[in-house]
């Protein structure tokens, strides 16, 4: 996201056990093996697990049974040439916060480059007949921003409507948050952008899902990538229409700095963000305290009270 520049290169095997973030008993995944990320999304294929996150050529773990994690091949081996275009002071091969997601039939990988601390970024696409088969196709350019315009393209987040028409939620920092409507078939922007949230301290990250008649908005709010120190945390608000206004439990709207907190942490873990939500499962990422500050998958089931909110 805006305030990070993570090199996951080379990355060790780690081992997380025991409860994740948040203080209730419900059913927090007990992760093992190689659970090194940021920006997590998240998939299931058949059996198969695949979590997708921020770094070199979009780094990919995979897990057999939902709970043991190990690592596989990057997706972009070198980069697009058509990266340049847009972020022409790209000289590494670092992608940010994929956001993966089947629709009609296919496998959808958005994904962002940027300018580290500048919009000069874009969100490129790639897809799959699935995640398993590998075999991406490189769909190009979705979106693109510079100083020209008063948003980020990055942090991508693909949203399916309660008619089924896909939607793109996106942005970081700067006038926050927008969304998009989709072409069905080219799955690229075919319509107007609305701004559906905004914060003085930043709000980004965004993952919206439709459930009983609303569409909840998780965001990750205040500064990530700062180990120990990251103060990130998620935050929620919910609308009846897609493109707003969301409001948070106290009826305040995200367009002016709403959002209750849904996750802030606990005595282990710092700055939880960067979440997908994937079929009531949340995933995000947080810093260990007890490794050094690095940052781990977390992965918890999502519940959701008798008023229609979510909670652990």
């Amino acid at each position: 996201m805006r305030y990070r520049k993570l090199l996951l290169s080379v990355i060790c095997s780690v081992v997380i056990l025991g409860s994740a973030v948040g203080t209730a008993l419900a059913a927090h995944w007990n992760l093992t093996g190689d659970v090194a990320v940021h920006d997590p999304s998240i998939i299931k294929e058949g059996s198969a697990w695949y979590t997708f996150s921020t770094g070199q050529g979009i780094q990919v773990l995979r897990s057999d049974n939902g709970t043991n994690w190990y690592r596989v091949p990057q997706i972009f081996l070198s980069p697009p040439s058509w990266w340049k275009t847009y972020v022409p002071n790209m000289t590494t091969n670092d992608v940010w916060a994929p956001d993966v997601q089947l629709y009609n039939g296919r496998v959808w990988l958005y994904y962002s480059i940027s300018t580290f601390g500048k919009n000069t970024s874009a969100i490129g696409l790639a897809s799959a007949t699935s995640v398993g088969a590998g075999s991406w196709r490189d769909d190009g350019l979705v979106i693109k921003s510079d100083p020209s315009v008063d948003y980020n393209a990055i942090d991508p987040n693909l949203v399916i409507d309660a008619s089924g028409n896909p939607w793109l939620a996106f942005g970081s920092w700067f006038s926050g948050i927008k969304i998009t409507k989709l072409d069905k078939t080219t799955m690229k922007p075919t319509g107007s952008l609305y701004s559906i949230a905004k914060r003085s301290n930043g709000i980004e990250g965004v993952s919206i899902v439709y459930r009983n008649g609303y569409y909840y908005m998780f965001a990750s709010i205040d500064n990530c990538c700062q180990g120990s120190n990251s103060n990130y945390k998620i935050v929620v608000g919910r609308s009846a229409s897609i493109t707003g206004p969301y409001k948070d439990k106290s009826g305040v709207d995200m367009m002016n700095g709403g959002g209750t907190v849904f996750d802030a942490g606990n005595t282990r873990w710092a700055g939880p963000g960067g979440q997908h939500v994937y079929n009531n499962v949340i995933a995000r990422h947080a810093y260990d305290r007890n490794d050094n500050g690095n940052p781990k998958l977390l992965i918890s089931d999502l519940n959701w009270d008798s008023s229609g909110w979510p909670t652990y």
